[in-house]
């Protein structure tokens, strides 16, 4: 009988020893890694997960009050405080949980956009969608890259000479004269050189057997804008559509474009708007300086007439976002307007940047419109009580109905 409560207690112990570890897990991925708070506010945080917050720096030990579930921050201005801190989060007050990085900012206000925009980017170099075969003269199949190029490479140059353009690549090529043409090559962030033989096809030209792009187009939304014309959209990168990475661009631009038509979104199948894009100088709205994870980014051009009617908004952190009602503004019906939306969680762990906010799309005239989110939806921007919170980014193919989002501070800080 001693033994039997032996072993029962060891298996309570572990019992409790494994709740523990899992408590703290779980609630490592509630707190968020890093929160951006506005200088000389007084705001209250509930993570919704019991544990109270420990500031690791002496100088600064008025700034927060430990309270069981709520952290308080106090008028950081006051205290002389500025820039960044750390906070530890504790469970119950005994197991450290997480450490917070809190950046103290200066309030920030943009203007929200909604309205679809075109975009067309060159690739810098020629970016290599996948390796075929070429026929040669004597009609056999032959596959000279295979195995030495992959899709999502970049070429850069042939035989030590810079190809920008897949017509310089062809021109080149095609001039081939014996031997084996030395292909310079971009891999993530590795430069290597891969030594190929061209194949005399059966037209008459040497080919290499490579699919490839050097310039890609496509319709998104406008997030928001800036007094000095900087800019946000999308809220996740400018992807290549056949091999799913990131573009790497040279230069690119944003234009006027027109919805002309919806193709609904149902389960299964991801709805789409069409849009006409105007590439004429006139309709040029700005460039494209950067092509992130977390959006596009760049210089508008043009402010006048296409978003005069743009609204400024407060920027919210990702801390004071509520579960419940928001809108998204979207021009889905030809101008931008608001749509109602539920927020139903938030995911504060950073393992997805642009899908920390999922939401469901409440409001009838939309879901008649759309069936809910479509593609060319993405950055749309999301609004709560009166703040930018966020940008629309991704569909869920099973439910076009629901969609996640990104938080607004992502696309700011990036």
């Amino acid at each position: 009988m001693k033994k039997y409560y032996q072993f029962m207690r060891q298996i309570t112990y572990i019992g409790f020893f494994l709740l523990a570890v899992f408590a703290v897990q779980s609630f490592h991925e509630a707190i968020p890694d890093q929160i951006y708070v506005t200088k000389g506010q007084t705001v209250s945080y509930d993570f919704g997960v019991p544990v109270s917050v420990e500031l690791k720096e002496d100088d600064a030990s008025e700034v927060f009050e430990n309270l069981f579930r709520t952290p308080v921050l106090k008028d950081a201005s006051e205290d002389g405080i500025s820039g960044s801190y750390m906070v530890t989060c504790r469970l119950f007050g005994i197991f450290p949980v997480k450490d917070v990085e809190v950046m103290l900012v200066e309030a920030d206000k943009v203007y929200a956009g909604g309205m679809p925009i075109g975009i067309y980017a060159r690739t810098d170099g020629v970016l290599v969608i996948g390796t075929g075969s070429v026929t040669d003269a004597a009609g056999r199949e032959v596959r000279p890259a295979e195995n030495l190029v992959r899709a999502g490479d970049y070429i850069v140059s042939v035989n030590g000479e810079a190809v920008d353009e897949k017509e310089d690549l062809i021109e080149k090529i095609d001039a081939f004269t014996g031997g084996r043409e030395v292909i310079g090559i971009r891999r993530q962030d590795e430069n290597i050189e891969v030594s190929i033989t061209p194949v005399k096809s059966s037209t008459g030209h040497y080919m290499l057997g490579i699919w490839v792009r050097d310039d890609l187009a496509g319709v998104g939304t406008l997030t928001y804008f800036k007094e000095d014309g900087q800019y946000g959209a999308l809220g996740h990168a400018v992807s290549d559509g056949d091999t799913g990475t990131l573009m790497e661009m040279s230069e690119g631009w944003i234009y006027r474009t027109d919805i002309v038509g919806i193709r609904k979104g149902e389960r299964g199948n991801p709805g789409e708007l069409s849009g006409v894009i105007d590439y004429g100088k006139e309709s040029r709205l700005g460039t494209i300086t950067e092509n992130t994870p977390l959006g596009i980014h760049g210089i508008l051009e043009k402010k006048e007439g296409v978003f005069a009617g743009s609204e400024g908004y407060e920027v919210a952190y990702k801390q004071d976002i509520r579960m419940g009602t928001a809108y998204i503004i979207s021009a889905v019906s030809g101008t931008p307007e608001r749509f109602e939306i539920s927020i139903e969680s938030l995911d504060f762990s950073g393992n997805e940047e642009n899908k920390g906010i999922l939401f469901k799309v409440t409001d009838r005239r939309l879901l008649g419109l759309t069936g809910g989110i479509v593609q060319g939806m993405s950055g749309s921007p999301i609004i709560q009580e009166g703040k930018i919170i966020g940008a629309v980014t991704h569909v869920f193919v099973s439910d076009a109905s629901r969609g996640y989002g990104i938080f607004i501070e992502k696309m700011l800080k990036h």
